[in-house]
């Protein structure tokens, strides 16, 4: 019962609030451990690196402006989140014309672009003089907002021992194999659209999330040369084009006068390694075996090559 000026009667007690509908998400909720996230181990160090101009020097070794030079350059890092690796069976065409069960290998994975691109602005001149220079400059790192593009590479390196730097090692570019992305998707996430290693290279939007499959095929009993041997007992999934960040060194000596530019120069990408082991052996090979990490060692690490 209500009073004249429509307020609830002393005693009663007023409805509740009508609370907006939950909006449920239409793809699979996971559980907060399945996906690993990954440090980007993004740094101020990064955007700048101190070298001799080599292609001047070949020229004139007494040029000493040429020497210890500052270069400068934006740094970006994506957000990159992963499922450890999976097995899946998949019927693949033959050139017979048949179709062929073959065991995949694949990783599941996620690329966002949190923004916050380091790029250098214009130096600034201090009012005061310097011991080595006549007057000391400096550099101011911003961050910024904009999008950048994503180009990976995936590359497994097998080992068939536990050691480091014992028994044979294979290197293994991913496939892709489009008629797995189906029987993946559907065991994965039915909802969710996944890109190859072909499809996903675009340009992401700050914000923007991708998920991407990276696909390896086994050897299996015929011992496909292009398969991942069954002997591997430690492995290391390699990723570039997580950063731009990059490193580089010219060899003493090796650029002349008249060569090439560049000619003797090794550039490093900053290179995102991941560690598994597998205890099993070649015998009914199954993802139950995969370990995420390494006995003693680190899960993941970032590295330059």
């Amino acid at each position: 019962m209500l009073s004249l000026a429509g307020a609830p009667l002393w005693g009663q007690q007023p409805a509740p609030a009508q609370r907006p509908p939950l909006r449920r998400s239409p793809y699979k909720r996971l559980a907060g451990h399945v996906m690993k996230t990954v440090d980007p181990d993004l740094k101020q160090v990064q955007s700048f690196s101190r070298h001799d101009t080599v292609e001047l020097l070949s020229f004139d070794p007494n040029f000493d402006w040429a020497k210890d030079i500052t270069y400068r350059h934006e740094v970006w890092a994506l957000e990159f989140k992963f499922k450890p690796l999976r097995m899946i069976w998949v019927d693949i065409p033959q050139p017979s014309g048949r179709m062929r069960p073959k065991q995949i290998w694949y990783m599941v994975y996620s690329v966002t672009n949190p923004g916050k691109v380091m790029v250098p602005v214009d130096d600034l001149l201090l009012p005061y003089d310097d011991a080595l220079h006549d007057k000391k400059r400096v550099y101011e790192v911003k961050r910024v907002d904009k999008p950048v593009r994503f180009v990976p590479e995936f590359l497994l390196e097998g080992h068939n021992s536990l050691g480091e730097g014992e028994g044979f090692s294979k290197v293994y570019q991913d496939r892709v194999i489009p008629v797995a992305v189906g029987p993946i998707r559907l065991r994965e996430d039915p909802h969710r659209r996944f890109y190859t290693t072909v499809d996903i290279c675009r340009e992401i939007a700050v914000g923007e999330t991708f998920w991407g499959i990276a696909m390896w095929e086994a050897a299996g009993p015929e011992l496909d040369p292009r398969g991942l041997d069954p002997e591997i007992d430690r492995f290391s999934i390699y990723i570039k084009g997580l950063t731009n960040a990059y490193r580089w060194r010219d060899e003493p000596g090796e650029l002349k006068k008249g060569d090439r530019l560049g000619k003797g120069r090794q550039l490093f990408q900053k290179t995102l390694k991941i560690n598994f082991w597998r205890p099993g052996d070649k015998y009914d090979e199954h993802e139950g075996e995969i370990r995420y990490g390494l006995p003693g060692g680190v899960d993941y690490e970032w590295v330059y090559r």
